[in-house]
């Protein structure tokens, strides 16, 4: 008896070991190596930055040994800074006005600080893109006022946006709205079935959720009035506007003015200094492999990769590569 409880204990203590190792990332390449494991959580499936985040997981993989990037789906960047600062993500992307929040502890990161979040790079413009069913009888995102409305899943991107900009049209946020607070997917589909009115998308063009919604919800674009993207503009230092040009979506015979935010790629401090560096280096110079991926990569320069970062620090790894490129001093 006392035989059998002694080897089951050396079971329990081998167990606990192998979980230990794993959770250590304790796995090992071909060449005898251990695997660095970095998880990245990237966006919705209809969004620009899936796909795109994919893509990139793969190249990392291919191109930097002992090294496997593990892309998943996830609620958008104010999700994958939580994910970060719990030590569950490592490197992910976000707008830059979230990332300044969670860096300075404002708004949605008040009192939670995220100190040890820094910049990869800085890759392309998200514009603030309102859709609406043309039979809503919303002319102006004033006019959302009272609608059923899809603002962003809680503590998304879209639903922060949502948050800055009705208020600047007088709208109460949330209570001035009928709000669902769904993402891109559920949107198009309660558009079909108008059961929303409309629905804001933040994210990179074109975007797959906004021509679902043009093409097969009756969906239009509409802009921000010049006023209102001064107003905002002042009040916060990280927008841009920009234009959506006639033709991106069906539909779409003018120009939509609206609000843009710099979308970031990021990491934690506590990524090595070298992973990071190779990570950079290969991103930008394999730029040509992602291409098929979204035409948002065409919209990607190295030069604006350290430009309006927000007052964030880069990562110490990118950093070195930028300044190797002539970039930083």
């Amino acid at each position: 008896m006392f035989g059998k409880k002694k080897t089951y204990v050396l079971l329990l203590c081998l167990l606990s070991m192998v979980l230990v190792l794993s959770a250590c990332g304790g796995e090992s390449a071909s060449n005898g190596e251990k695997v660095q494991n970095l998880n990245f959580p990237t966006a919705s499936t209809t969004g620009t930055i899936y796909p795109l985040g994919s893509a990139m997981a793969n190249l990392w993989g291919t191109e930097i040994e002992g090294l496997r990037v593990n892309a998943q789906a996830s609620n958008g960047g104010v999700d994958n800074l939580n994910q970060m600062k719990a030590g569950e993500a490592h490197i992910s992307f976000a707008t830059s006005g979230i990332i300044w929040e969670a860096y300075n502890g404002d708004r949605g990161f008040k009192d939670r600080k995220y100190e040890d979040v820094r910049i990869v790079a800085g890759l392309y413009y998200n514009p603030n893109q309102f859709v609406v069913r043309k039979d809503s009888g919303i002319e102006s995102i004033g006019d959302i006022k009272g609608k059923k409305f899809a603002p962003g899943t809680t503590g998304s991107t879209p639903e922060v946006e949502s948050s800055i900009i009705l208020p600047a049209y007088g709208i109460s946020y949330p209570d001035g709205i009928d709000a669902n607070f769904v993402g891109f997917t559920e949107a198009i589909d309660l558009m079909r079935n108008k059961q929303i009115d409309g629905a804001l998308i933040q994210a990179g063009l074109p975007t797959a959720a906004v021509t679902e919604m043009t093409s097969t919800a009756d969906g239009e674009l509409i802009g921000i009035e010049p006023e209102i993207r001064k107003q905002l503009m002042e009040e916060y230092p990280w927008y841009s506007e920009m234009t959506i040009p006639a033709g991106t979506y069906d539909g779409q015979e003018e120009d939509v003015d609206t609000l843009a935010i710099k979308m970031m790629l990021m990491a934690d401090a506590s990524v090595d200094e070298e992973t990071i560096y190779q990570m950079t280096k290969v991103f930008w110079e394999n730029l040509d492999k992602l291409e098929s991926t979204h035409s948002i990569v065409q919209q990607m320069e190295i030069e604006n990769a350290v430009t309006e970062l927000a007052g964030i620090p880069l990562h110490d790894g990118a950093k070195r590569y930028y300044q190797e490129q002539g970039l930083l001093d």
